[in-house]
């Protein structure tokens, strides 16, 4: 065995047991610090979620530029892996080559495959490095992203391909002749070592593989040290996510508030969150997408769901070092105990004394939040940083009673009255008088069944303006002669409101009594016009078991202009709509053709135009989460900057698919002094009814 065979095993063999104590480590912190949380589900789907967003990179190719260079370096380093290995295993076995192993067709197109993908890398790399030091994208500022560790792995990486070039180029410098047409960068570059003494080119190739393969292993064992530990930690991050499908995508977790034991409801530390959502914390990139997605970052709140998750792993990092035992291992390691003395058990008592809310996170970073999903839609690892958001609302409200005063109505009414607002329960089917549609206590008395139940939500029972869209629907299902029912004052608020602002309590005493009174009437069909009591019912009642095929009316109101039941004038002048996608139809449950077919079925003359963002781009309008019933007093209102989008694409009418919608894109358009109308779609069908 030669000295230099022998130093390189006992590099790789030291670097790879570090690395593998570090890997451990990080999994260590993880499930001893993180709660258990069953990711066995849906494998299926989840496959489909690691080859498309992981190895397909999806999400990352939303943006164009920047993601078409960051899949480029993804896909590179999976193909140029396989090229590594052969350099470390060459290492350790002189003469390896996968030319042994490899049909030589098969060999030749992975050599290509090595120089091409190198070659791009490098230049992808390039562009990146200029865009992080001289362009400086404003969503790669702020939070104190580590935008130093940024230029260092981009320039590691550089370096890897351009010896892995070198490499190449020595090699066929030294052997000429020996190159081929699968390999044309390195031999292109070995014209230019022509002249250089045998010993130079020798000298040239061994630095070049020693750099190589050291660069290799140094990168490696950087990687649990460094934001970009989302290399090694993105595809199960990936395949474990929340998006796992429809009917499970946006769901809150389920609460036992009965389950012995149990001393904390909801998350005030890390110590009460998942382990998923400490993985999603060493798998955040920092790179900023979910923060400019924001709408509440946009328009000048404190919320940023990047700080979300960067505030989780410092948090993580300080706490999980003394949770398992492992004090020397803080970010800091002149304060460990060894070392420090008191100032460690100072810093030891700091960690024990400190939580990630309040500490590191406050409580107008989430009261800003409206549970759009933007974060979670634009994050190209699937992080679900609302989860998080949820769980610590859940422990504000629970645990301290620590939320924003103007909420306090809204959680009285919803307990006396079970609706938000403090109305009699017994006027919820006033906006149905004369129209004659039966209770479902009236139908049933009758002995008949209806097909659907339509379920009126709160908004549509008791709002001035949502009451015309609850009648321009039941004048649509009537004109369809669809038998359909509500339960008028034994409907009651479908629960969101209260829990997406924390107060599980609550949330499951008015959906154990819906449920309850939807079973005694063997109801199996809902149809509705609101998002959030369609996401509410049909995504998180089964895990209260309370179990219906839950359609929202857009989609309904498809079927029936498909199947020709709607009799329409099919007259009308020329329009310009512009249709606002509602976050809980949109990015919770995927629906976003059946409005846009629904309005082109129903007005013949008319032309769709498409604000800036739009369908799972689109901007919130700042009514979920609770945030209808909460001031805005800081920054622009997000109803405002919604308002105005819409606006400007010069549409003659803007159309909404949720009464929540309709309440802050109407209250927008007055704010700017426009009579530009705003309808929801059944409205504009219920016109066009002959």
């Amino acid at each position: 065995m030669t000295i230099g065979r022998g130093v390189f095993i006992f590099v790789v063999v030291v670097t790879l047991a570090f690395f593998s104590y570090n890997a451990q480590r990080l999994v260590r912190y993880m499930r001893t610090v993180g709660r258990p949380d069953d990711r066995s589900d849906n494998p299926v789907t989840r496959i489909r979620n690691l080859i498309l967003i992981g190895f397909g990179q999806t999400k990352i190719l939303r943006d164009p530029v920047a993601g078409s260079l960051h899949a480029l370096v993804f896909w590179g380093f999976v193909v140029l892996t396989i090229g590594t290995g052969e350099i470390i295993i060459s290492g350790l076995f002189p003469g390896f080559s996968y030319a042994m192993i490899l049909p030589g067709p098969i060999y030749a197109l992975y050599t290509l495959s090595q120089e091409l993908f190198a070659l791009l890398v490098l230049a992808a790399v390039t562009v990146l490095l200029y865009r992080r030091i001289v362009v400086k994208p404003a969503r790669l500022q702020g939070d104190k992203v580590h935008s130093g560790d940024a230029i260092l792995i981009l320039s590691m990486i550089g370096a890897l391909m351009v010896s892995l070039l070198s490499l190449g180029a020595f090699e066929f410098a030294l052997h000429p002749g020996s190159g081929t047409i699968f390999q044309p960068i390195s031999l292109a570059l070995s014209h230019a070592l022509t002249g250089l003494p045998t010993w130079g080119l020798e000298a040239g190739r061994a630095t070049s593989w020693w750099f190589h393969a050291l660069l290799i292993l140094i990168f490696l064992n950087y990687l649990p040290y460094s934001k970009h530990l989302h290399v090694l930690t993105s595809l199960p991050n990936t395949y474990l996510s929340n998006t796992s499908g429809p009917g499970v995508k946006g769901a809150m977790s389920y609460m036992d508030l009965e389950a012995e034991g149990v001393e904390h409801f909801g998350a005030s530390d890390v110590t009460q969150l998942g382990w998923k959502n400490l993985l999603d914390s060493y798998s955040c990139t920092e790179c900023g997408r979910c923060t400019a997605a924001c709408p509440a970052h946009i328009t000048g709140k404190l919320l940023s769901p990047r700080k979300i998750m960067i505030n989780t792993r410092q948090r993580l990092m300080e706490l999980a070092p003394l949770a398992t035992g492992d004090f020397g291992e803080f970010e800091h390691p002149q304060l460990s105990a060894g070392e420090g003395g008191d100032a460690g058990d100072a810093t030891a008592t700091a960690a024990l004394q400190n939580t990630l809310l309040d500490n590191y996170i406050t409580e107008e970073e989430l009261w800003a939040c409206t549970s759009c999903r933007a974060c979670v839609q634009e994050c190209p690892v699937s992080i679900d940083q609302l989860d998080i958001i949820n769980e610590l609302r859940r422990s504000l409200v629970l645990m301290e009673s620590r939320f924003p005063p103007e909420i306090q109505p809204a959680f009285e009414s919803m307990e006396r009255n079970g609706s938000p607002w403090a109305f009699n329960p017994g006027d919820r089917g006033k906006w149905a008088e004369g129209m004659d549609i039966p209770t479902m206590a009236e139908m049933i008395e009758r002995g008949e069944r209806p097909e659907v139940l339509f379920w009126v939500g709160c908004m549509g029972s008791f709002d001035d303006r949502a009451k015309k869209i609850a009648v321009a629907f039941a004048r649509v299902l009537q004109a369809a002669h669809v038998r359909f029912a509500i339960l008028g004052q034994e409907e009651k608020c479908n629960g969101d409101p209260a829990r997406r602002m924390g107060n599980e309590y609550l949330y499951q005493m008015l959906a154990r009594d819906n449920i309850e009174t939807l079973d005694r009437y063997g109801v199996e069909t809902i149809v509705t016009n609101c998002p959030h009591c369609f996401h509410q019912i049909g995504n998180e009642y089964p895990q209260l078991g309370g179990n219906y095929e839950v359609i929202h009316h857009s989609t309904y109101i498809e079927k029936l202009l498909e199947e020709n039941r709607l009799p329409l004038n099919g007259e009308g002048k020329q329009l310009t709509v512009a249709y606002h996608d509602s976050c809980y139809l949109g990015r919770y449950n995927d629906v976003y053709e059946a409005p846009r077919e629904t309005l082109r079925r129903s007005l013949p003359m008319m032309t769709l135009v498409e604000p800036p963002r739009t369908r799972s781009k689109a901007l919130c309008c700042g009514a979920g989460g609770g945030r209808m019933w909460m001031e805005e007093t800081v920054g622009k209102r997000i109803n405002a900057e919604r308002t105005e989008e819409l606006l400007a694409t010069g549409a003659d009418v803007l159309a909404v698919a949720c009464p929540f919608c309709m309440t802050m894109i109407g209250d927008g358009v007055k704010g700017q002094d426009s009579d530009v109308p705003v309808y929801d779609i059944s409205e504009v069908v219920a016109q066009q009814l002959l």
